[in-house]
């Protein structure tokens, strides 16, 4: 089978094509890929680390205001869907996946153009403009959020599969996540972690409570401050402190993380649809701090729909301080029952088997032909 992936911009959209890849290759070892993302975007550096065939289009998203730039916008959309077209006939794709962020757009409309069977993505509760447009024009529109389908009534054919990103975390050794970190695999985590690039407001929160941490015995935090934000953060730490506590592991970015999330016992992040799969997949109980700076509040509507279902306890920015933050893990972290509760919660709301129902799906359209 030959698959053209597309999707961009941020981690959430481009690590669930790649767990769609790894399904495909696991149950095909002879299929080919071709991802096509955006010049500019974290795709072009993370897809070939992946070992997939990249080849890029130079695209942007539209502004929510009238300007002169969406005009250009639009004559790179017309662009990519050119460009898209020309390598979709070279690689002759059996189907072609979108998974968000504006590069999937002239792509997946070159594909329906040409009559190639395509799949749309969508990781949030509330969906994106890309997929928006989209929806009228693929064969089938996944969502990961079960009763989110209304949100797309011009889609032909819409398919709860959840989050592919989940079938790999829920592979993931802990094991070897607590070796990386190097901690005894007997040891309680807590992983507080802002997204790839880090998060402004998380960080300060916990160079606000990194005081009190000692006071939770025999719990470790991990914390990923975001390469950005790792050498002031650490010195305003040991500022606020005097030391970095023995308790607290700071770390700039974590490359293993399906395998870190398998080990951890609480989860303090923001509310991406990818990073809620994975946590969920595994059954952990989360403290959410979703980011307002997102398109239709999108991180709001996701962690309240963990937080109604008790898996999850939310803290919007505007409320966010160390005090809160600190208030919030401590009850979970001291009552075994409560922890126990959001687990159960949380597993609930999961689905491992993600990448097979989505690969079920492809192979379908392929076989529609």
């Amino acid at each position: 089978m030959r698959v053209v992936l597309s999707g961009g911009g941020t981690g959430g959209h481009i690590y669930p094509a790649v767990a769609v890849a790894r399904q495909c290759e696991a149950e095909d070892p002879d299929a080919a890929f071709l991802y096509i993302g955006g010049k500019r975007g974290l795709e072009s550096k993370l897809v070939p680390q992946e070992n997939l065939p990249f080849e890029s289009i130079d695209i942007t998203g539209f502004r929510r205001s009238l300007s002169l730039e969406n005009v250009k916008t639009v004559i790179r959309f017309l662009q990519g869907v050119r460009t898209s077209k020309t390598l979709l006939k070279q690689f002759k794709p059996d189907v072609v996946v979108g998974t968000g962020g504006y590069v999937c757009g002239p792509v997946v409309y070159a594909a329906s153009r040409l009559g190639i069977p395509t799949i749309i993505h969508e990781q949030n509760a509330i969906p994106g403009l890309t997929n928006s447009f989209l929806s009228r024009y693929a064969d089938t529109v996944a969502v990961s959020f079960e009763g989110s389908e209304a949100a797309f009534p011009k889609a032909r054919n819409i398919l709860y599969t959840g989050n592919p990103r989940a079938t790999t975390v829920r592979k993931a050794d802990r094991s070897r996540g607590f070796a990386s970190l190097g901690l005894p695999e007997d040891s309680t985590i807590v992983l507080v972690v802002g997204g790839s690039r880090g998060a402004k407001a998380i960080n300060q929160a916990m160079i606000e409570m990194a005081p009190q941490l000692s006071s939770l015995p025999g719990v470790h935090f991990v914390y990923v401050t975001g390469e950005g934000y790792f050498d002031s953060t650490v010195d305003e730490i040991r500022a606020q402190a005097g030391s970095l506590p023995d308790c607290l592991h700071v770390l700039p970015y974590v490359h293993n993380m399906p395998e870190v999330l398998a080990c951890t016992s609480l989860i303090v992040n923001r509310a991406g649809a990818s990073f809620l799969a994975e946590i969920t997949s595994l059954g952990i109980p989360s403290v959410l701090i979703p980011s307002p700076n997102v398109t239709n509040n999108h991180q709001e509507a996701n962690a309240r729909t963990l937080e109604q279902a008790g898996a999850a306890v939310m803290i919007l920015e505007k409320s966010l301080s160390g005090q809160t933050l600190f208030k919030s893990i401590a009850h979970i972290m001291k009552d075994a029952g409560v922890r126990e509760s959001m687990s159960a919660a949380s597993l609930r709301l999961g689905k491992p088997d993600s990448a097979e129902v989505f690969l079920q799906e492809i192979r379908r359209l392929a076989g529609s032909r």
